[in-house]
């Protein structure tokens, strides 16, 4: 399916659930603050962590609207992979099973996100 609206769709609707509740129950606040700051990343830490949530909702917004899909994707994808480097990757590679909070879902968002950037492959424009 080129269209690959149930993919879009899915990612959109992880990519919002994964960032509004924290606009309004503090998390992001505490990620920045607790998380990023505590990393190195002081004084930036809660702008950061604003930054990165709200590019997930632009993406999600993208997706579904399927529009400017490559370069909100190739956003995600960059926090992504920081977030493997900087979160996940300590907690090795399952998520849940035999691990907690490892990469496997971020590599699986990655693959889901160039799949719609990218719906016919990588062939050459």
């Amino acid at each position: 399916m080129k269209n690959l609206i149930a993919l879009r769709l899915t990612l959109a609707v992880i990519l919002l659930v994964h960032s509004v509740p924290g606009m309004f129950n503090n998390g992001i606040n505490n990620f920045g603050n607790l998380y990023l700051n505590t990393i190195g990343l002081e004084p930036f830490g809660l702008v950061l962590a604003w930054a990165i949530k709200l590019s997930h909702v632009a993406a999600a917004i993208s997706f579904l609207t399927n529009r400017y899909v490559k370069i909100t994707g190739l956003i995600t994808i960059v926090v992504l992979l920081v977030g493997i480097f900087l979160v996940h990757l300590p907690n090795g590679w399952f998520v849940v099973g035999g691990g907690t909070n490892g990469v496997e879902f971020n590599v699986l968002l990655i693959a889901a996100i160039l799949s719609i950037m990218y719906p016919d492959g990588f062939k050459k424009s």
